[in-house]
């Protein structure tokens, strides 16, 4: 699969964490970076912490969710699901991105393709190995048990990146009318926000459980618009005030419409609840957004204080260059383990039990060891590139090959590559897909994203 969107380059060594972080403005914005770092690593963590492997007689095994097994925990998600916290740093890092594309002559098309690039560079081996592996899975008469539900599983989390990468094809119109409204601004995130509230009306009370599929767009550009008013200042300008309002209100929200309202408790799906928060979102996650911006802004100055120093500070840079990587085989790193587990035949305990918490250090210790060993495998695939020149091409082009990367990554992540060679489907909005047609829309829209034959580059000042 080629993903290559931009000129080849020569691959040099990349510079040292140490030196990065030596070499960091003063104007840089910090609490983003730890934010970006801290959002991929909970969601890692919650992860591990939900999965929990039981061997069975023979030596089979099951992987379920303790949250289903121990309730008690659900309320736990209101801290570990902090997906909207990545698409808020989204927010940001886009407004701030395409401003800085504008500013040295560059279009859209430059835009979406360093963005797409530097995502889907590394997605793209991760999608080859695991290809492979579902290949030779499926050619020895492997594909099943455990092996199958791990080839189903482990491109689930891509979802996240499908969406990511619709806002990132939708972000310069939208920060030009985020621009052109002014002091009108919020109404942006308020409205899409608000607008959750009546999908969500018509799901529930009216039957037409079909438009829930909006909210996927709806909170998820709602969060993203948040971003672009921490990107021009607007939510530090607020302070603590604004903070706290926004933690406190969304917080009560959060408290009312899973107390009374019809939204469970868990802010992650839960096998065997009727309805989940996550999938498609709901209003309750949007609840949870909104007291998440708050507990971000009331938490920068202490972050900001503790990131000047060196020490912290070049530890985030490190990580950084280390989540992507991290994020993507995070959960293959986590079957290797139950793989370990159901070959020795160990018993982890009940969840929930003494013993299962006893044995979390160690289960949570052995995903995080396989997970490096993976990491410094895959890291230099998600080594960052110097920019390159604005490289022109035209935006329909480029709008084009956005879509068909967003529909390719989300189509991917809904079927996965368990049964591969056996033809199975799964359903991506209303349409049946199967892995080679996901992997062929994402092949496509990043062969659009490429600079088009005899594109002459933009003139840059």
């Amino acid at each position: 699969m080629n993903v290559a969107l931009g000129s080849r380059t020569p691959r040099v060594p990349g510079p040292r964490a140490a030196d990065l972080a030596a070499l960091t403005p003063a104007s840089r914005d910090r609490y983003v970076d730890l934010l970006r770092v801290v959002s991929l690593a909970a969601v890692v963590f919650g992860h591990w912490l939900m999965a929990v492997p039981v061997v069975g007689p023979g030596g089979s095994v099951e992987v379920g969710n303790v949250l289903s097994a121990v309730p008690a925990l659900r309320p736990l998600t209101w801290l570990l699901q902090v997906m909207p916290v990545f698409f808020l740093v989204g927010g940001f890092a886009h407004g701030t991105g395409w401003a800085s594309v504008r500013r040295r002559g560059g279009r859209y098309a430059d835009f979406t393709r360093a963005r797409a690039s530097r995502l889907l560079r590394p997605t793209a081996v991760f999608l080859a190995v695991w290809l492979a592996l579902a290949t030779a899975a499926g050619l020895a008469g492997r594909d099943a048990g455990l092996v199958r539900l791990a080839l189903r599983t482990v491109t689930q989390p891509l979802w996240f990146l499908g969406v990511y990468l619709a806002l990132v094809a939708l972000t310069p119109p939208l920060w030009a009318l985020h621009r052109r409204l002014g002091r009108w601004a919020p109404a942006v995130p308020v409205a899409l926000l608000a607008a959750t509230a009546v999908v969500d009306v018509l799901r529930f009370t009216g039957g037409h459980t079909g438009l829930a599929t909006l909210n996927l767009l709806l909170v998820w550009a709602g969060v993203h618009q948040l971003g672009f008013l921490y990107a021009d200042g607007t939510l530090q300008r607020g302070g603590l005030r604004l903070g706290g309002w926004l933690a406190g209100g969304g917080l009560l929200a959060l408290v009312a419409l899973t107390g009374v309202g019809p939204y469970p408790v868990s802010m992650v799906g839960v096998p065997g609840e009727s309805v989940s928060n996550m999938s498609p979102p709901t209003l309750a996650l949007a609840a949870h957004a909104v007291w998440l911006t708050g507990l971000v802004l009331l938490l920068r100055g202490p972050a900001t204080r503790w990131l000047a120093r060196v020490r912290v500070w070049r530890a985030v840079v490190a990580a950084n260059g280390l989540a992507m990587t991290a994020f993507l085989w995070h959960l293959g790193a986590a079957f290797a383990v139950v793989g370990v587990v159901a070959a020795r035949g160990w018993d982890l305990g009940a969840p929930g039990g003494p013993l299962w918490w006893l044995t979390r250090p160690l289960w949570l210790g052995a995903a995080a060891l396989f997970t490096a060993v993976l990491v410094s495998v895959f890291r230099r695939f998600d080594a960052p590139r110097p920019p390159a020149a604005p490289g022109g091409g035209h935006p329909l082009r480029s709008a084009l090959g956005m879509v068909l990367c967003t529909l390719g990554v989300l189509a991917v992540s809904t079927v996965g590559f368990g049964g591969l060679l056996a033809g199975r489907t799964a359903t991506l909005l209303v349409l049946p897909v199967t892995a080679p047609a996901a992997l062929a829309l994402l092949a496509a829209g990043a062969m659009l994203l490429r600079p088009a034959p005899g594109a002459q580059p933009t003139v840059t000042r």
